[in-house]
């Protein structure tokens, strides 16, 4: 922002100096032609013509100079602020979902100068010096992968988002891999664009919620209301094995299918439920008292 504020005082200097010339341009003309003679219209016409185009040229330089000075207005304190607070919690505003691949690039244009790239063969590994353009520099040491070796996602990530997918968007599968400590086969962190790209590697469709409402997948809230129990109940009984439910992460969604809830094991389990909850509501409480609210 300070070299931002300086190339704008620059280029406010120049025109300031450009308009100072054409004013006197135009002082100039003005006084060719009032002192020519007004018989002589042949030279009074060339030099009002002067005249007028210096006008112009002034009228043109102050109005640059206003759009200039009105789209370069200096840095307050309040945009200093948020600029500190962006630097502060650039991790957040890098890890976000809503960051993509062509502001994460802008980004690393903006803070990075150059990276010098030292190829250590014999070790195996690549050394890095990052320039930043602050005038820091970092040292980085990052393993050389060898020819050859394996960069696959791993089958855990890869069987998540074949089942995720039957109820989220690439972009909320990214978030969840995230969120359980998953990697790319490069290590790298998921992103729409990354789950985008495995999903055409290996053939997996995009999420469609017509397709997801036509085959009946649903979250573990909707599939408690459509049976019309809990969700904890829905949840116990899944984990029980009492129904079939796919948890593919342990911090992640669950994956029903209406088929499953239609069939009796599910209705067994919604009956029971219900059974539980009338029993529960016919049953005196014996630690509920009579409160006697005679007046004395």
């Amino acid at each position: 922002m300070e070299k931002m504020n300086e190339q704008a005082d620059a280029v406010l200097a120049a025109l300031q100096t450009d308009l100072q010339a054409a004013r006197y341009q135009a002082s100039r003309a003005q006084r060719q032609y009032d002192s020519a003679d007004p018989e002589n219209r042949l030279v009074t016409d060339e030099l009002e013509r002067r005249w007028n185009a210096s006008l112009t040229a002034v009228a043109n330089l102050e109005r640059r100079i206003h759009e200039h000075q009105a789209t370069h207005s200096q840095v307050t304190d309040q945009d200093w602020d948020e600029l500190q607070n962006l630097a502060a919690d650039l991790e957040t505003v890098w890890e976000s979902q809503s960051c993509d691949e062509r502001l994460k690039k802008r980004i690393l244009r903006t803070l990075i100068k150059e990276i010098v790239v030292d190829l250590q063969e014999a070790r195996g590994e690549i050394h890095l010096t990052i320039h930043w353009h602050g005038g820091v520099h970092t040292q980085l040491m990052v393993p050389r992968r060898k020819r050859g070796s394996a960069t696959r996602t791993s089958a855990d990530a890869l069987e998540a988002v074949r089942i995720l997918t039957l109820i989220a968007t690439d972009e909320m599968i990214a978030g969840v891999l995230n969120r359980n400590g998953l990697r790319t086969g490069r290590g790298n962190r998921f992103t729409r664009e990354r789950i985008v790209s495995l999903r055409n590697h290996h053939q997996i469709p995009v999420h469609n919620p017509e397709e997801r409402i036509k085959n009946g997948w649903m979250t573990l809230s909707e599939a408690a209301d459509y049976l019309g129990v809990s969700s904890r109940t829905l949840r116990l009984a899944a984990e029980a094995g009492e129904i079939p439910g796919r948890h593919p992460l342990q911090d992640g969604p669950w994956v029903f299918s209406r088929a499953d809830l239609d069939a009796a094991p599910a209705q067994a389990i919604k009956r029971r439920a219900h059974n539980r909850n009338r029993k529960a509501g016919a049953v005196p409480n014996p630690k509920q008292q009579n409160l006697d609210l005679s007046g004395t």
